[in-house]
């Protein structure tokens, strides 16, 4: 039995700073081992259920965050940049389920913990045919387009609700509770990881009970973007239609291009805002 499991950092254990979620900011190198702790409580829940294989994919950033030494040896790490499929990385139809853990509420979620969609800043809102769309939503529709259920999902309080909301009655651990997008009552790590490990031990264990999220063909994405440069600049990406000063779209009838136009989509967007200033 195999596990697909995507790590973000925004949800994880403990971090509620912005600076905790690049290179060289003040607590990086502590979130990333947290970052760590939280996947590793993962792998060994899903081993605890009778998992034969887990892979990891590194869905932060940079994606260069977890830290290979301190990763469980019984799991292996998909690591570093230009991968095609983005936060659904190695992920194929012969998984028996998906585990998203540090994962964060999309944008504009009230008391969502660093709650965003894609991009800080630069995206306003995500949508997928016509609906809402956070990361969660996101990566689901791509596990679900290949026939794989999501089974467990962990980060702050609001994104355990929009899973639930998305995705039924599935295994959800809640390690942070919002005050503000910056602010958060947390758990402590060992209390956090135990339970998200006793969480991917029950999900694992009932992997019958869940069924995978299919949005239908085609796929429309839709983005509303913070800018009408960022929205000019991604319109000129062949198949991508400008439908307003700020909104573009995108139709495929293949989830895999959805997924890695958004690595497209942010390069162009953070070239145009770094070097806008205060326009950004």
């Amino acid at each position: 039995m195999k596990i697909y499991l995507s790590v973000d950092m925004e949800g994880v254990t403990g971090l509620t700073d912005p600076e905790e979620m690049h290179a060289g900011g003040r607590g990086y190198e502590r979130g990333c081992e947290l970052m760590t702790g939280d996947a590793n409580a993962v792998v060994a829940g899903a081993f605890d259920a009778g998992a034969e294989s887990v892979l990891i994919n590194d869905a932060h950033g940079s994606t260069k965050n977890l830290r290979i030494d301190l990763i469980d040896p019984r799991a292996t790490l998909i690591r570093g940049p230009g991968k095609p499929h983005r936060m659904g990385q190695g992920l194929t139809p012969d998984f028996a389920a998906a585990c998203f853990a540090g994962y964060h509420a999309r944008a504009g979620v009230q008391h969502g913990v660093l709650n965003h969609t894609w991009m800080g800043k630069e995206i306003q809102n995500v949508y997928l045919n016509g609906e809402i769309c956070g990361e969660t939503r996101l990566v689901a529709g791509f596990a679900g387009s290949m026939g794989v259920p999501v089974a467990l999902i962990t980060g702050d309080e609001a994104v355990c609700e929009e899973a639930r909301e998305l995705l039924g009655d599935v295994e959800t651990v809640a390690v942070k509770k919002g005050v503000d997008r910056f602010s958060a009552e947390l758990l402590p790590p060992s209390v956090a990881q135990a339970r998200i490990r006793e969480a991917a031990t029950r999900a694992i264990g009932r992997l019958a009970d869940f069924r995978p999220y299919v949005v239908a063909p085609p796929y429309t994405l839709g983005v509303e973007w913070n800018s009408t440069a960022i929205a000019a600049g991604c319109g000129l990406v062949p198949g991508t239609r400008q439908v307003g000063p700020r909104h573009t779209e995108f139709s495929t009838d293949d989830y895999r291009e959805i997924m890695a136009l958004f690595g497209i989509f942010a390069m162009i967007a953070g070239s145009v805002a770094c070097g806008s200033g205060i326009y950004g």
